[in-house]
């Protein structure tokens, strides 16, 4: 016999539902057709709660919690749409904007951007914020790849699964605060670093950050393919 199945019941936006005792919120959700925006989430790949665009409240609580890492408990009400949250939402993508150089009219990513398309989902029209307009650099030395800081929202996605699903650890995060910064190998030019040059990090990328020199513009969009094989990956761990 197959070991019985712990299995939560919760409230997510008015609607009953049930989940395994090791779900997310954002997993259940996304399985009952309920939106919640994220960035640094991608299925397959450990989920670190960098980005907070997917923040719900939670009933009797005060704190707002990133729905990628909260895990469901018996008779919990959700709310992953209100006043509050969208504010707290269009927020964060305006410190995103602003923290870096996102000029989506130039961007090799223009149209194929998660970071844009979320800013038109949760109706951002404007940045009230004072850019910080940092002087970042470009890294063009692998012979295939581009890094561009400027880009950069520090999802770490192409850390994860670099590490994860590749098992190289080339990427890492360096620095605190507002200077960290995503290296390949302490600060080696990438087209230095011991990379295999799978091209992971590039597919999983959401913005203009990393991209494949050869395939730039509106005709290739990043991974069409690629989530289900992440997908595929976590089965068989």
């Amino acid at each position: 016999m197959s070991p019985a199945v712990d299995v939560k019941t919760l409230v997510i936006d008015g609607i009953d539902v049930s989940a395994r005792a090791d779900q997310t919120v954002l997993e259940v959700a996304r399985e009952n057709n309920i939106f919640i925006p994220t960035l640094c989430h991608l299925d397959g790949l450990s989920d670190v709660g960098a980005c907070r665009l997917c923040l719900v409240e939670v009933k009797n609580s005060p704190k707002l919690f990133p729905a990628c890492v909260l895990k469901v408990e018996e008779g919990m009400e959700v709310t992953t749409k209100s006043d509050r949250l969208l504010h707290y939402r269009q927020t964060i993508l305006e410190l995103l904007f602003a923290e870096r150089n996102h000029v989506c009219s130039v961007c090799v990513t223009n149209n194929h951007c998660e970071l844009q398309a979320t800013a038109q989902s949760q109706g951002l029209t404007h940045v009230r914020l004072p850019y910080r307009s940092p002087r970042l650099g470009v890294d063009a030395s692998n012979e295939r790849f581009v890094a561009d800081q400027n880009r950069c929202i520090l999802c770490t996605r192409c850390v994860r699964v670099c590490d994860e699903i590749e098992g190289a650890h080339v990427w890492d995060v360096m620095g605190r605060g507002i200077d960290s910064m995503v290296i390949t190998d302490l600060m080696q030019p990438w087209g230095e670093s011991s990379c295999t040059r799978c091209g992971k990090c590039v597919n999983v990328c959401p913005t203009g950050a990393l991209f494949d020199k050869t395939k730039v513009g509106s005709d290739h969009p990043k991974y069409p393919d690629f989530v289900p094989y992440l997908n595929m990956m976590r089965e068989g761990r």
